[in-house]
C-alpha cells in the first residue's frame, strides 16, 4: 500500500511539473472582465508565453552562447529570469526574498525552466483572483545583510516583470545568433502558433 501511495504522489508531482511546463504553449484565454488583477495577470501570462517559446529546445551550445566577454551567457540570463520570477511569485504570496540564506539548490536547465514557468503560472493565477486592494499588499520585500527593503506592486511592473520580458528577448536573440532561431510560427500578438 505504501509503495502504491508513493507511486501516486510521484505521478502527481510529475503531472504537475508537466502541466506547468506546457501551460504556456499558448497564452491562456483572457478573463471576462478588466480589473487591476486580470490586467496584471495578462502581463504575466505574456511573459510566460514568450519564455516558453524563447527557451524551448535550447541546446548546450545555445546556453553557452555569449555575445561578448563582458555579457552574460544565455544560461546566466536564464538564471536571472528565474530569480526575477521568484521575486514576482514571492510578492503575490506575500513572502520576502531573503538573501541572508545561502541557496544551495543546483538545478539543471530543464528543472530551472520548469520552475520558472511554474512561478509565472502561480503568480498569474493569484493575480487573476486579486483586487486593486490586494495588489497593494503584494509588496516586493528584500531581506539582506543591510536590512529590509520594501517596494510597492508598482515597482513589480517596471522592475522584475518588465526586466524578465526584456531578458527573454535577449535569450531569443542569443539563440538566433547561436544558430537555433525562435520558432517563426509563434504569434506573440495572438498568443499561439500561427495556423
Amino acid at each position: 500500500m505504501r509503495t502504491l501511495l508513493l507511486f501516486l504522489v510521484c505521478l502527481s508531482a510529475i503531472a504537475k511539473a508537466q502541466d506547468s511546463t506546457d501551460y504556456y504553449y499558448k497564452i491562456p484565454e483572457y478573463p471576462e472582465s478588466y480589473n487591476a488583477g486580470t490586467v496584471a495577470a495578462r502581463m504575466v501570462d505574456g511573459l510566460g508565453f514568450r519564455y516558453y517559446w524563447g527557451t524551448i529546445g535550447l541546446k548546450a551550445e545555445d546556453l553557452a552562447y555569449q555575445p561578448s566577454p563582458e555579457a552574460r551567457t544565455a544560461a546566466e540570463t536564464i538564471d536571472h529570469i528565474y530569480e526575477l520570477t521568484n521575486v514576482l511569485v514571492n510578492a503575490t504570496k506575500k513572502l520576502p526574498n531573503d538573501f541572508t540564506k545561502e541557496n544551495e539548490e543546483e538545478l539543471t536547465f530543464e528543472e530551472k525552466r520548469a520552475k520558472t514557468l511554474q512561478n509565472i503560472k502561480e503568480a498569474s493565477e493569484i493575480l487573476k483572483q486579486s483586487t486593486a486592494e490586494d495588489l497593494e499588499s503584494y509588496k516586493i520585500i528584500f531581506i539582506s545583510s543591510r536590512g529590509r527593503t520594501e517596494y510597492p506592486f508598482w515597482n513589480q511592473l517596471n522592475g522584475p516583470l518588465a526586466d524578465a520580458i526584456w531578458h527573454v528577448g535577449q535569450v531569443v536573440s542569443f539563440r538566433r545568433a547561436s544558430g537555433n532561431p525562435f520558432n517563426s510560427n509563434v504569434s506573440v500578438l495572438r498568443g499561439r502558433l500561427k495556423d
